[in-house]
């Protein structure tokens, strides 16, 4: 007697998007929340202490799932000059308010940003494709890291003014509140005015609701939008402005570093460098792999981000049994979909990429390398992503891995920001440190050895700011110091009492810790 065949399995859910996240939930949410920052289907840009309908606003995207989002306003460089010096005239009354009055308008917005936590983290979901989870966080530390610099101002301010003009900031897109919004109110605590870009790559909408929220305690903020080639002369060669703070890459920062240099303008760059984690005479690899999931936090679209790993050729076996299957357990996909109504929201590693272009851009650069002689370890797929029915997922990347990348391949010696991993076999201590400093400094770096010693002698070799051992180092909160070796950084480091002293005056002849063209100072 033949045997019935066993029952197929089940037909998986499918996913939905969960009720009350849709893009338009979110922008009716503002429209409610800050009327006079939003109307109808654009934003205003701030500026002169009020909201103004100017800019032509372009179309826009989510990388989510290709749903049409509220684009960026952008000025021309005349309304940017306008913009500018109204925040000069903002500065010098600002910069008399006493430091209890400032402190109190600041944890009045810190409270207010409190209450809209939520819709924040959602916008951040769909205008830049942070997972909730991520999303959550970078509000959160927002806001508990500006808290930190209330609660100390009286210790961080004592002795210090105010600069002669505002601060301009210039960032990127991946960490609009823990990195932008964070270093508008400390700049504004110290007793500055402040001017902001909207990054072009999205983030306008959860910072034009961050600083309606600002703005209306009284903090002088001005949010202004457009291109870089237009804005660059207002907001970094501009007279009036006091200190130019910029993140991201190094080309667009090498040309703010050669304005800054030529006006002798106090300065924070923060630019990309290839962060680097090596393996010599190692044992623990369940540590390591328990945190290489965090690794792929928000794809490595992070300037923490850990896309290298440099591994003793002896060791090669033994680095792979923990990688490999820790990689394999990554979850990516739609940030916003769930099975049922009801449930969560789900906890991803990471979702899309920041736009299709880089998605794109990534995956030639992953085939060209792979054509010329790089060794694929890992390729995930979309079978493994959680994805609508019938979505767009052309800004989605899936994990990759590759074995030595050949040297004519931007990936071998330059950031991916993505999900795209490189290894590098090494077999003498000095090709370890050659291939953990590739790209003439770094911002962090970690050296895992079972000997401190070994550790001890090695790791002030690696140019980087902050070099850990055996651990990921972060950018860091609160009164963790932060800046960059080599062409990763230029200008003034950050983090704790040096993020006040980068926008403040001190005594004397004050020598700022930082890389500056006439001396490099560690803190």
């Amino acid at each position: 007697m033949t045997k019935a065949p066993p029952p197929a399995p089940p037909a998986p859910t499918p996913l939905i998007l969960k009720p009350g996240t849709a893009w338009q939930d979110a922008w009716n949410r503002c429209l409610a929340a800050a009327p006079e920052a939003f109307q109808d289907t654009r934003v205003h840009n701030l500026w002169a202490a009020a909201w103004h309908p100017d800019g032509r606003t372009l179309p826009a995207t989510s990388p989510v799932d290709g749903t049409p989002v509220t684009g960026p306003p952008r000025l021309d460089a005349p309304a940017a000059r306008h913009a500018v010096r109204a925040s000069l005239d903002a500065h010098r009354a600002w910069r008399h308010v006493p430091l209890p009055e400032r402190r109190a308008r600041v944890s009045a917005t810190l409270d207010a940003l409190t209450e809209h936590r939520e819709l924040l983290a959602l916008l951040l979901v769909w205008e830049i494709g942070k997972p909730w989870r991520l999303a959550q966080a970078d509000v959160d530390r927002a806001i508990d890291g500006v808290r930190w610099y209330v609660d100390q101002s009286d210790r961080l301010l004592a002795g210090r003014t105010p600069l002669a003009g505002p601060v301009s900031n210039i960032a990127s897109w991946n960490y609009p509140m823990s990195v932008l919004v964070h270093a508008m109110l400390v700049q504004a605590l110290a007793g500055n005015a402040v001017i902001a870009k909207t990054p072009t790559d999205g983030g306008v909408a959860c910072l034009t609701l961050a600083c309606a929220l600002a703005a209306r305690e009284g903090i002088p903020l001005t949010l202004l939008s457009g291109s870089g080639s237009e804005l660059s002369e207002p907001l970094v060669r501009a007279p009036e402005i006091g200190c130019v703070s910029f993140v991201g890459g190094r080309d667009t920062g090498a040309c703010i570093a050669t304005a800054v240099a030529d006006l002798g303008k106090r300065h924070i760059l923060e630019q990309e460098g290839l962060n680097t984690w090596g393996f010599w005479n190692h044992t623990d690899w369940q540590s390591f792999s328990a945190v290489v999931p965090k690794l792929f936090d928000y794809g490595k679209q992070r300037c923490t981000a850990y896309p290298r790993f440099v591994v003793q050729r002896t060791l090669f076996a033994d680095f792979l049994a923990a990688y490999l299957p820790a990689v394999r357990s990554l979850r990516t996909g739609h940030p916003l979909a769930v099975e049922h109504p009801c449930d969560p929201l789900p906890a991803l590693d990471f979702g899309p990429l920041i736009n299709a272009t880089k998605a794109k851009e990534l995956h030639d650069q992953v085939t060209e390398a792979i054509d010329r002689g790089a060794v694929p370890l890992h390729q995930g797929s979309a079978a493994d992503a959680r994805f609508l029915p019938g979505q767009d997922t052309s800004a989605y990347l899936h994990p990759v891995t590759l074995l030595n990348p050949p040297p004519s391949s931007p990936l071998h010696h330059a950031e991916p920001f993505g999900p795209v991993d490189t290894i590098v076999l090494v077999d003498t201590e000095a090709e370890l440190l050659a291939a953990m400093n590739a790209s003439n400094g770094a911002l962090v770096a970690t050296l895992s050895t079972d000997d401190p010693a070994t550790y001890e002698r090695l790791a002030p070799q690696i140019r980087a700011f902050k070099t850990g051992h055996g651990k990921p180092r972060s950018r860091g909160d609160r009164e963790e110091l932060f800046g960059g070796f080599g062409a990763s950084w230029r200008g003034a480091f950050v983090g704790g009492e040096l993020l006040v002293r980068a926008v403040t005056e001190g005594p004397g002849e004050e020598r700022l810790p930082g890389n500056f063209p006439d001396h490099h100072l560690m803190p």
